[in-house]
């Protein structure tokens, strides 16, 4: 999925990643709508039990406002489109007394979220723009994190990008999805006898990644846009690495996914979409 450290196709594969390798670029019309990376560990009773302000006092110039809430419950995969209220529901449901806490603290302009849980540390942006800001931005709550409270491994690792293509925003309107996606990705929709009358179709793949460095889970198809009646298409993709893993191997780790979801999201999409968000080449 984008970074907006994007790639364009070459037609290769290479041994870090099975998708074809691609320059990076920045598109202008950036299809990214939110990038969030989660470092999961053992639990830190610590963190439950006391208000973490000499953490927050090491991220306090950049992330100056603080929220507490009760941390979102675990529940199992529900499929897609299913109603906002029934999830609610379950959410509600699963989320009994003792629910564990969850901190955030958020910059100036609401728009990049750090969460602390007992169990967590994770970044989250809804505007993205290049790989080595969010690194920036990410690098000082993975400090405090291990300054203070010094976890002894990660247990999962992830980094997911969430892609919306909207054809009214690309000039776009009108173009059949099979001009915009890779067939693969395309699917049904490129058939001609069933491309007119497809109403919903969404498809979920995990696949891995090579040399046990983990996997990502893609999830695509047609979305509407909250408020609006245009046909849009998701591509949403988690990578990610379970099991114990040192915490000065994330920062590599994380890098790694980023490198493939550059490549992923372009051998997603066709040369004219491509062409469509204006890429502009990321200067190394």
């Amino acid at each position: 999925m984008p970074d907006p450290a994007m790639e364009a196709k070459t037609g290769t594969t290479t041994a870090s990643t099975p998708f074809p390798d691609s320059p990076r670029v920045v598109y202008d019309k950036n299809p990214l709508f939110e990038v969030l990376c989660q470092l999961r560990f053992p639990h830190i009773l610590r963190i439950e039990t006391e208000i973490p302000a000499a953490f927050q006092e090491k991220i306090r110039k950049e992330f100056p406002f603080f929220r507490e809430r009760v941390a979102s419950p675990a529940i199992p995969e529900l499929p897609p489109g299913m109603p906002d209220a029934f999830v609610k529901a379950i959410q509600a449901a699963a989320a009994g007394p003792g629910a564990p806490k969850a901190y955030e603290f958020l910059t100036a302009d609401k728009v990049w979220t750090v969460t602390l849980t007992r169990g967590s540390l994770a970044i989250k942006t809804t505007k993205y723009t290049r790989w080595e800001e969010f690194k920036a931005y990410m690098t000082g709550p993975l400090q405090a994190l291990t300054e203070m409270y010094a976890p002894s491994f990660f247990t999962r690792i992830g980094l997911r990008y969430q892609d919306l293509i909207q054809r009214s925003n690309l000039g776009l309107s009108g173009t059949a999805w099979p001009e915009l996606l890779n067939p693969t990705i395309a699917g049904e929709l490129a058939s001609p006898e069933l491309a007119g009358a497809v109403e919903e179709a969404f498809t979920q793949v995990l696949v891995r990644l090579p040399s046990e460095s983990g996997q990502v889970r893609v999830r695509h198809g047609l979305v509407q846009v909250a408020g609006s009646d245009e046909e849009c298409y998701l591509i949403d993709s988690d990578f990610y690495r379970e099991g114990e893993v040192a915490t000065d191997e994330a920062p590599r780790t994380l890098d790694s996914f980023n490198r493939q979801s550059g490549r992923l999201f372009r051998w997603c999409i066709t040369d004219r979409l491509h062409r469509a968000m204006e890429p502009k080449p990321v200067l190394e």
